[in-house]
């Protein structure tokens, strides 16, 4: 594998609304300007910002992944951030949390990937709290309005580096993961969290999962980003996919063709919305799409 770094850093991350009963669905800037950061191009120059937003109370929440030192700006950290109109307030430091609570096996796979201020990946708000999950430590912490953090579960002191991405809430929290490179077709899983911290595979036989959420019938669904072997980005497109994980443990295809997958969520009309070309694509080439599921 190629060295991630060294880093390219800016600010160049940001914040959008997009309106879908407005012609065009055009994108609007909520906030911008936030810390990014770009891989070595020998990696793929992938780049990093805002992780994932959520709402919690009224207020939007932000997660930063592309921030701190060892992603090539000093003077900055990964945190979790409020955002009050044109305002940002950092709610808490990630990146310190992390320094100052090291997990069982940080650095088990690939040393040269391991990234001092994580990489955050997603987060969801439930019970009355922020839960984030960080991939390239492996853990889910949970993280208070007022900015108390603590660890729900040290994934790497069980599961290894198997890298844990998607975090979902229903009744129990679950997340998926996108596992090492190259890609093996059917090797990864979804775990069940209990927020005591237990922690048991709910889901087995996926690829690359990038995105788990709920439908109102309380069906899980997986978003599976690449799932040809292979590294990511050798030959991606169009083989992500969305699967739906019955409660018998069956799945079924319900949207493929996708190209580099990155989150997916329900929206209030039922329908579900998937980021497109979510890494590895040009600058602006990103989308999102609608789908309406039987």
């Amino acid at each position: 594998m190629d060295e991630v770094g060294p880093y390219t850093g800016g600010f160049t991350s940001r914040i959008s609304r997009i309106d879908p009963e407005e012609p065009g669905h055009p994108a609007h800037t909520v906030v911008g300007a936030l810390p990014s950061s770009s891989t070595s191009a020998a990696s793929g120059a992938l780049t990093s910002g805002v992780a994932d937003v959520e709402f919690l109370n009224g207020h939007l929440y932000g997660i930063e992944a592309g921030a701190g030192c060892s992603h090539g700006l000093a003077d900055t950290h990964n945190s979790l951030f409020r955002v009050d109109g044109n305002n940002v307030t950092e709610v808490a430091n990630l990146s310190a949390f992390q320094a100052a609570n090291p997990v069982a096996n940080p650095d088990e796979c690939c040393p040269s990937d391991f990234e001092p201020d994580g990489t955050w990946y997603s987060m969801v708000a439930a019970k009355g709290a922020i839960y984030a999950v960080e991939p390239n430590h492996g853990e889910v912490d949970k993280i208070t309005p007022g900015g108390q953090i603590s660890r729900v579960v040290d994934v790497s002191a069980t599961e290894g580096h198997v890298v844990p991405t998607s975090i979902s809430y229903h009744g129990n929290f679950y997340f998926g993961n996108l596992g090492t490179f190259p890609v093996v077709p059917g090797s990864q899983s979804i775990w069940k969290l209990a927020p005591s911290g237990n922690l048991k595979v709910a889901a087995d036989g996926l690829t690359t999962v990038l995105g788990t959420a709920w439908d109102r019938r309380g069906r899980l669904y997986a978003l599976e980003s690449v799932t040809a072997p292979n590294f990511p980005l050798a030959d991606p497109f169009g083989t992500g996919k969305v699967v739906r994980i019955d409660p018998n443990g069956s799945q079924t295809t319900v949207v493929e063709g996708l190209t580099t997958p990155t989150a997916m969520t329900f929206g209030p009309d039922g329908a579900l919305y998937i980021s497109n070309f979510g890494f590895g694509a040009p600058a602006g080439a990103g989308e999102i799409l609608r789908a309406e599921l039987p």
